[in-house]
């Protein structure tokens, strides 16, 4: 049950509270810490577990990968001289990984988490579409079996919030609703997935590997492994492996939870930042960046993708939001509760809007050449159906190809060089065709009414900083991404 609450009374709820976040080096993870600290600057502490070799390594990560960067630059202006100070006082970076019981901390740490953490975020994983089955699924099925494990013995928790994705969802169409999935359901009729077999498999290849050690190198083991997970992925019905083992660790996390209180947000795309703090500000490279970056330097001359479909994107500030007004919305509730933070239900917005902005971006703001002439940017071609860029693809590159192997084969391998390099350049473009339809071209819409209850259940005052909207409505999309969303990808991804 939701109850009525407003934007103070989320900052109060932060106030004095021990939280431990996992995966805080991502891009979420730090809007999310920098959003806490600047609202709520009587948090108690904030534990972060990061991959290092010890606390001081530890430290040395956080203050690297997370509080140097250019969005802490409001909080560092906020707190000025202070602001090492504040930050040493507020922020405890902890050496553990979620893949090992009890995050492999010493007992000490352990004991101290346990009696004080109040609010457990696990925003750990690897989100690699063509992971290694064995490396994805440590992070991102065993991971939420240990997180849970541990939030069990955690005396004084109020709330576990798990960050999960919109597109556990495969590819399905529809409306595709905000419900849980049970343990073993798979999304192919017919079949059954047992996880305890899934990580049988994953240690009897292992083994197998190990044992032909001589046979096969370092590059070959991990092509077997990329194949393997790929292979139960599409074989479950998900089209490839981070969203098959995101899929199962929600299943581990739902089975094992018991009565704790767990919220498990699933994001569509998450893009820059629309507000706060710093607008446009983001990392890593989603599929709607490439297609930007590629055509603002000329290197991407086509594009799998339906025009007319819907892209669901959110802003990373409106997915920190929904999290923290679910986690004081929750708290201390024995229930699961699931929440959509996506917008093709509520604000759609088709690839034709990106590309028809995109397009009037250039034309305002082209790029310039080495001479700072400006480059006048040719349209991108785009293709609806996987078969017809195949098709182009072939008579285009394949062909030119495979006229070049003659060649080489003619002349006694003058080319071979020339032809393996574009060879390689070949198969990895169809695989990454293979791995990006499903999001390109995917026809599904995720029903958000959840998050919509929360959302109605919070009175949104706007008042500055103490400001929790992630009401996609707002979002006038030809706006965010011309004024927004491109401009931060050129600054901070090109």
């Amino acid at each position: 049950m939701i109850e009525e609450t407003d934007a103070g009374s989320v900052v109060r709820y932060f106030r004095g509270k021990n939280i431990l976040i996992t995966g805080s080096t991502g891009f979420l993870g730090k809007v999310l810490v920098e959003k806490i600290l600047r609202v709520q600057p009587d948090v108690k502490k904030i534990f972060l577990l990061v991959r290092a070799t010890d606390d001081v390594s530890a430290k040395r990560r956080i203050q690297t990968e997370v509080t140097g960067k250019e969005i802490f630059k409001v909080l560092k202006e906020k707190h000025g001289n202070k602001f090492e100070l504040f930050i040493e006082n507020k922020l405890h970076p902890l050496a553990g990984d979620i893949m090992y019981e009890n995050f492999g901390l010493h007992d000490v740490q352990l004991k101290e988490l346990t009696d004080d953490v109040d609010i457990i975020v696990n925003g750990a994983a690897t989100t690699n579409f063509y992971e290694r089955y064995d490396v994805a699924f440590d992070t991102n099925v065993l991971g939420p079996k240990y997180v849970c494990a541990f939030a069990k013995n955690c005396a004084k928790l109020k709330m576990l919030l798990h960050v999960s994705t919109a597109y556990v969802a495969g590819e399905q169409e529809g409306l595709i609703p905000e419900k849980p999935f049970v343990m073993g359901e798979t999304l192919r009729e017919g079949t059954h997935l047992d996880i305890v077999s899934e990580l049988n498999l994953i240690k009897g290849t292992l083994i197998e590997l190990n044992k032909n050690s001589n046979s096969f190198s370092e590059k070959t083991e991990r092509r077997i492994m990329k194949e393997l997970g790929l292979k139960r992925a599409r074989q479950f019905g998900w089209p490839n492996t981070y969203v098959f083992t995101k899929a199962m660790g929600e299943m581990v996390l739902g089975h094992l939870r018991g009565d704790l209180p767990v919220v498990i947000v699933r994001p569509s795309i998450i893009t820059s930042l629309l507000k706060e703090p710093l607008p446009g500000w983001m990392e890593g490279i989603r599929t709607i960046d490439s297609v930007i970056i590629g055509y603002a330097k000329q290197a991407l001359k086509f594009f799998l993708v339906d025009p007319n479909t819907i892209m669901d994107v959110i802003p990373g500030d409106m997915v920190v939001n929904a999290m923290m007004v679910a986690m004081a919305a929750h708290s201390e509730e024995q229930a699961q509760t699931i929440y959509n933070v996506t917008s093709s239900l509520r604000n759609p917005a088709s690839y034709m809007i990106l590309h028809e902005t995109g397009h009037r971006y250039f034309v305002d703001n082209p790029p310039r050449g080495k001479n700072g002439e400006p480059i006048r940017l040719s349209k991108m071609r785009f293709f609806s159906t996987v078969a017809w860029l195949r098709a182009y693809m072939f008579i285009k590159y394949k062909l030119p190809l495979e006229m070049l192997h003659l060649v080489n084969i003619v002349l006694c391998g003058v080319f071979s060089r020339l032809y393996d390099e574009h060879s390689r350049k070949y198969i990895l473009a169809v695989k990454l065709i293979e791995l990006y339809a499903p999001y390109t071209l995917f026809k599904g819409c995720f029903d958000n009414m959840n998050l919509e209850r929360l959302r109605m259940a919070t009175e949104q005052n706007n008042d500055g900083e103490h400001y929790f909207d992630f009401d996609p409505k707002k979002i006038d999309w030809d706006d965010y991404f011309y004024r927004v969303h491109i401009p931060g990808v050129l600054k901070y991804l090109a």
